[in-house]
């Protein structure tokens, strides 16, 4: 414990474990002033939001990214020297002097420096264009840089070391529009210390998708060039032509000013502090990057807001140590989650690992279970983290797992689902990592406190303010907790719209939105996150049936969306002819076959009845496309939140047990649901008799004949959780049938939630499918006719998406692997023989 009248604190930092302790202690102090504090920083700025450095590539600015402005010092007090880094310490005359000579005393001295980019010993890296990434002054200096040109061409760059911060790095370098990027990794993986070697191969085949060259077990000799870098050497023999290359190989703590004090410090670097966080002198405490705790340092931000609770809490005369602090992390890496949790590699050896790897979708998930299976040991997510949380909870407070542990990441295929989700976690479950705020604290500003968005529980917490990892499982909290009290929850789209999709999509038909950005100024705030944007593009879609690349539509479009095309393995693209009801001419099929053969491709027969040509480049889109149109094909939507396919068997057309014409009416509902926009994927099916050849019951909307008519059946789906279709409607006509399929893909689409399939959403309706009938058969609402002139007007507008991007110049320019070089392929597609076929060579 210590003594707290009027002492003054000096704070050595102001990066956001300095900021912390600030906030913090302003916070257990109040209007008391029992301190005086005073902060060094050697930036030019006041502290900012490293965690999220790289989205100043993104639109970003540094005032986005500040924590308080200069002004929240002055407020509360805090004396704030910017540009004035402290130089020396006097440990017996209890004072410090900067830079600029100013000459500051202290009773206590919080050091929190952080740490500095370590910078390998390699020859060259003194040269032009080798830049580290840790300020907003050096992306500055980077983005200037990358803004050259080498002889007309933009310029080619890289980035040293596979780990979080290096792959941040490289997303930097595709912001920037480089011609090349590539990652140089001394290990033989990436991320080595969080994810396994399939969860890397996994991300690796994720971010070469998107561009960038990955190159694993590399150790460089030396940056070559003259005064400016043109590529690297390593010790293997091989070279690598580069304009500009960024260092992020490791950190190192900023420990220079502590040794020359006279403090402890560790032999590999850091400032060894106890449990109380003091160091060798006990008026001096250390925080952050710069600590050494518990024989350790501590990269991540939630342990080193941890250390700023803890000595601002001593501070105040209460009593408090740093505890070991879970290392798990979650973040998102160039759009792909990627997340590791409590022991991620099994280093205990009485365990068992369960396995889920689906490269088609770049998704990888692993847990390690205890060898009774009761308790949850640690795991690695890659491409889906949407569990982590929740998972990382249920390892940390050894939950129960279900009797079947891979339920935790497959889902639950049947019966009951065991547990109750957040709400099954103790009241001291860490919700928020970052800021230690437990379930318990949550519940209480819910119920005491009256705190029911998360915006108010964001304000009284600080919830969700440090990474947002925790924002999903604040959300279902609180919305379990109002759900107990009887409180009716709105499910709002995200933090940036206060609203459900439904509310979204009702205003955005009313005000005539027609582009993102009228949405967002209108109806949401701040920049719109990887939850709203497709969301919205959706709704846009849905409502005004317009192309989905023009205005400001493609940026905010999932990335299959932005090419109208499915981007398959080894950085090709698949093509997918619509072949309504599964009926084809020969000479469509002739034409189908001289379109493989020209291109090179590999040709399957679809589940759905078509014909998928793989392995396109993505230059010859466009190429491919124009050869299909003139045979008199058009898109076939095998990637969009949209209909897909409408299988049908052949019916009365052959089959002797056919009693109705299903391949005629397949044929129709395809052509007029075709190009429909949704919240997910549309698949139908349409069989001519009750053998049921078309599987219409497992489609979300299927059609099966009668001797009197057509029975409908809606809601069914295969996939990880299937389920089949209910019955809406029995023995129908087919104008009669036609008209329920309107009114029900009208209110699917303007009710369910974003990511939601038929199935889900039926699921959660309250009153089921008998609600669902009373809508879409008895019309209770009285919306019946709107659902049908709203479906009419989709029909009527529709136009093939392929058709207009060949015809039009500005959408077709789009479609190259190069920008200043349009006829040329992407050279790192290589192609391997399969059968009497080729196929895109796997990634390495």
């Amino acid at each position: 414990m210590v003594e707290h009248t009027n002492k003054h604190v000096v704070v050595i930092g102001n990066g956001m474990v300095g900021y912390k302790f600030c906030e913090k202690l302003v916070a257990k102090q109040k209007d008391q002033g029992r301190f005086t504090v005073t902060v060094f920083g050697e930036e030019p700025r006041a502290a900012y939001d490293r965690v999220h450095l790289s989205a100043y590539f993104s639109g970003k600015t540094a005032d986005d990214l500040t924590l308080a402005p200069v002004g929240w010092y002055a407020e509360n007090n805090i004396n704030l020297y910017l540009t004035d880094p402290v130089v020396d310490i006097d440990r017996e005359r209890k004072e410090v002097r900067s830079h600029h000579g100013v000459v500051v005393p202290y009773d206590y001295l919080i050091l929190a420096t952080g740490s500095g980019a370590f910078v390998p010993p390699v020859a060259g890296v003194e040269k032009d264009g080798v830049f580290v990434y840790r300020t907003i002054e050096d992306l500055e200096l980077i983005q200037s840089y990358a803004g050259k040109s080498r002889n007309g061409h933009a310029l080619r760059g890289a980035v040293l070391g596979g780990g979080l911060l290096g792959l941040e790095a490289a997303k930097a370098l595709l912001d920037l529009g480089l011609e090349e990027a590539h990652v140089v990794e001394f290990a033989p993986r990436l991320m080595p210390r969080q994810i396994d070697d399939a969860g890397s191969g996994v991300l690796q085949q994720q971010l070469e998708s998107l561009g960038l060259t990955i190159h694993l077990s590399k150790n460089t000799q030396e940056i070559t060039g003259g005064d400016c870098i043109t590529g690297m050497q390593f010790t293997d023999g091989s070279h690598l032509e580069v304009d500009m290359l960024v260092i992020s190989a490791g950190i190192r703590p900023r420990d220079e000013l502590a040794k020359a004090a006279g403090l402890n410090t560790h032999p590999r670097g850091g400032i060894v502090v106890d449990n109380a966080l003091q160091t060798s002198d006990p008026s001096i405490f250390a925080i952050g990057e710069c600590a050494v705790a518990h024989h350790m340092i501590y990269g991540l931000v939630a342990p080193g807001y941890d250390m700023a609770e803890v000595v601002a809490s001593q501070l105040m005369g209460v009593p408090k140590e740093f505890k070991p602090f879970d290392m798990s992390t979650k973040l998102k890496l160039i759009g792909t989650d990627v997340g590791s949790f409590g022991d991620p590699f099994a280093s205990e050896s009485d365990h068992r690992t369960i396995v889920y790897e689906n490269k088609a979708k770049g998704v990888y998930k692993r847990i390690n279970v205890s060898a009774d299976g009761k308790y949850l040991l640690g795991g690695i997510l890659v491409g889906d983290a949407e569990q982590y949380n929740m998972l990382l909870q249920t390892c940390k407070n050894k939950t129960i797992l279900p009797p079947d542990p891979e339920d935790v990441i497959l889902g639950f295929r049947g019966g009951e689902e065991s547990g109750a989700g957040v709400t099954s976690l103790p009241d001291d479950a860490l919700i928020c990592s970052c800021e230690a705020i437990t379930k318990g604290m949550i519940c209480h500003e819910i119920n005491e406190n009256g705190h029911t968005t998360v915006d108010a529980l964001k304000k009284a917490t600080k919830a969700c303010t440090g990474c947002g990892g925790c924002t999903p499982m604040v959300k279902d909290l609180l919305q379990s907790v109002l759900k107990e009290k009887g409180v009716y929850v709105r499910n709002v789209l995200c933090e940036h719209f206060d609203y459900t999709r439904q509310e979204l999509l009702d205003m955005v038909k009313m005000n005539g939105a027609k582009t993102y950005t009228d949405v967002l100024n209108t109806f949401g705030r701040g920049d719109g996150c990887e939850i709203c944007k497709p969301a919205v593009a959706s709704i846009l879609s849905s409502l005004w049936n317009e192309n989905i690349l023009t205005k400001d539509r493609a940026p905010i479009q999932d990335s299959n969306d932005r090419f109208l095309a499915n981007i398959q393995r080894g950085g090709t693209y698949s093509v997918v002819p619509r072949v309504a009801g599964g009926e084809i001419t020969p000479e469509k099929l002739i034409v189908i076959g001289q379109v493989a053969q020209k291109y090179g491709l590999y040709t399957k027969i679809t589940g759905g009845q078509r014909i998928d040509l793989f392995g396109a480049h993505v230059g010859d889109l466009p190429k491919i496309w124009e050869e299909l149109i003139a045979a008199g094909f058009e898109s076939g939507h095998a990637y969009g939140k949209s209909l897909r396919t409408v299988k049908s068997c052949v019916g009365t057309t052959w089959c002797r047990f056919g009693v109705q014409d299903s391949v005629t009416f397949a044929i129709e509902l395809e052509n007029r649901y075709k190009g429909l926009r949704s919240p997910h994927k549309l698949k139908s099916g349409v069989s001519g008799c009750t053998r049921e050849c078309a599987e219409a019951q497992s489609k979300d909307f299927g059609i099966i004949a009668t001797e009197k008519g057509w029975n409908v059946y809606v809601c069914g789906n295969g996939g990880t959780k299937p389920q089949h279709a209910q019955l809406l409607a029995s023995d129908v006509d087919k104008e009669t049938c036609v008209k329920l399929l309107d009114r029900f893909l009208m209110f699917y689409i303007k009710t369910a939630d974003p990511l939601a399939r038929t199935a889900a959403w039926l699921n959660k309706m309250e009153g089921g499918m008998t609600y669902l009938k009373a809508v879409v058969v008895d019309d209770i609402l009285g919306i019946a006719a709107d659902l049908e002139r709203e479906m009419q007007m989709i029909v009527d507008t529709y136009a093939c998406e392929w058709k207009e991007v060949v015809e039009n110049p500005e959408l077709r320019k789009r479609f190259t692997h190069f920008v200043n070089a349009v006829e040329v392929k992407d050279p790192t597609v290589e192609y391997v023989p399969m059968r009497d076929q080729i196929r895109a060579k796997d990634w390495v």
